[in-house]
């Protein structure tokens, strides 16, 4: 009878001890999947947080190319108006491209600070997390495409400077010495 005893009695104390055992990895399942939640939650929050800095980098060196191209552009805008306006004691036609001259260099000032003043909006944007912007990475730019809507004064070169007024002046001077010989 002793060893009928001793078994039920062994038997009750490895159910209870496999019983604890099963308890006991249960809680720690529940611990580990709260752990992973948090260090999930964590490195999405870090994620987003270099994003946000990477994009605020992108958008400074933007803001920082525009500056310095417009801090270029000027001072030779500047000078080539100076040489053209001294030809125009020459060839008086070259007062339309002193003015075309202008006209650029004004457009160019009139949308440059709206430019940055957005561009200062979307980086706040982003700061408050408000918007991640899909930016195409520094390595591969962006062609520029030309404005959908085109205004001629800014664009084209005034008619005296076209390249098919020389090309037709050209026609010209060779067809008298063609028809000469």
């Amino acid at each position: 009878m002793f060893g009928k005893d001793d078994l039920v009695d062994n038997l009750s104390r490895d159910l209870d001890r496999a019983r604890a055992r099963r308890d006991a990895l249960a809680s720690e399942a529940t611990t580990l999947t709260a752990q992973i939640a948090e260090i999930e939650a964590r490195l999405s929050e870090e994620k987003r947080r270099r994003e946000r800095d990477r994009v605020l980098g992108e958008i400074e060196t933007i803001k920082t190319r525009i500056k310095q191209a417009a801090g270029a552009f000027a001072p030779v805008v500047d000078g080539l108006s100076k040489a053209v306006e001294s030809a125009t004691a020459v060839v008086p036609e070259a007062r339309e491209l002193n003015s075309f001259l202008v006209s650029v260099a004004t457009e160019i000032d009139t949308v440059l600070d709206p430019l940055l003043r957005e561009l200062d909006q979307r980086a706040d944007a982003v700061r408050g997390g408000h918007a991640v912007l899909d930016l195409p990475s520094p390595a591969i730019e962006a062609p520029i495409e030309p404005p959908k809507e085109i205004n001629d004064r800014l664009l084209r070169f005034p008619a005296w400077l076209s390249r098919d007024k020389e090309t037709d002046k050209k026609d010209a001077a060779e067809s008298p010495r063609s028809t000469a010989a």
